[in-house]
């Protein structure tokens, strides 16, 4: 009975998904970004949403961002405080080409947004070790990547070859995934259907660039991003490469902006990835 129960409801689950073609699952992303202060835990809620051809990956700040990036371009009002609040360490998109298996990485840094194609493999050891996490069923599944060993637990009650951030390739939807050390972790929390796969609107032209490039684009701003932020403003960009308003800071907003910069890179020196 047991087994009948589970074949309906992968059968039911399939044909939702052929009904509303796009499926949401809601990840709780937990970083520990500073190496220094392993208490220092941050939290956020991030979204894959997966349909037959392909699947995005981001965080849900990026969308409230956007929506008030867009109020202020439309009012000309750009209130700092309300855009500190919504900061965020995932301040990135992940697309996959389910169809092509090609796996996009998209980021900005300073005012121009890049993106690159994953060029690293991920090759799973699937292990016996199998364990129940919420309502489904999950096998234990280990990999390393990108520097860091990983273990993830994936459901083939929920057939997507698919999972949070750039991890896929297991036979069923990745649910839970954490590196060894336990900086980081993502954890299936919420699933929704969708009447249509989102967007994202980009201004201006992306620049595509080798992984290599932008790693070493990266690097740069690490080491001076006061000079990234800066130029960004100097050329009258605001919110991506390509035009935008040109804006005016006070000397006082621009100082506070110097030291956060740099106090946020000096904090972040716990990456998910190292370059690998």
């Amino acid at each position: 009975m047991k087994v009948f129960s589970k074949a309906f409801l992968t059968i039911l689950f399939v044909s939702q998904i052929a009904i509303a073609q796009t499926s949401r699952f809601i990840y709780q992303v937990t970083m520990k970004p500073d190496s220094t202060n392993k208490s220092d835990v941050k939290t956020e809620l991030a979204r894959l949403d997966i349909s037959p051809e392909k699947s995005l990956f981001y965080g849900e700040n990026r969308v409230k961002r956007d929506s008030l990036m867009e109020r202020m371009r439309a009012t000309r009002n750009f209130d700092r405080n309300a855009m500190q609040n919504l900061r965020s360490n995932l301040d990135f998109i992940v697309e996959k080409d389910l169809v092509k298996n090609i796996t996009t990485f998209k980021s900005r840094l300073g005012r121009d947004q890049y993106f690159y194609e994953e060029d690293r493999t991920m090759d799973w050891k699937i292990l016996p070790e199998t364990v129940k996490i919420g309502e489904y069923e999950a096998q234990k599944a280990e990999t390393t990547f990108a520097g860091r060993k990983w273990y993830a637990w994936f459901t083939q009650e929920i057939p997507f070859q698919d999972g949070p951030y750039k991890f896929k390739g297991l036979p069923g939807l990745i649910i839970k995934v954490e590196d060894a050390k336990g900086d980081y972790s993502f954890d299936l929390m919420q699933t929704k259907k969708l009447a249509e796969f989102p967007t994202f609107e980009t201004r201006g032209t992306p620049i595509k660039v080798k992984r290599a490039d932008y790693e070493k684009q990266e690097k740069a701003y690490k080491q001076d991003p006061v000079t990234f932020m800066t130029n960004s403003f100097s050329q009258g960009s605001f919110g991506g490469s390509g035009g935008g308003m040109r804006m005016q800071i006070d000397p006082n907003d621009r100082k506070q902006m110097e030291d956060r910069l740099r106090d946020e890179v000096k904090k972040n020196n716990n990456p998910i990835e190292f370059s690998k």
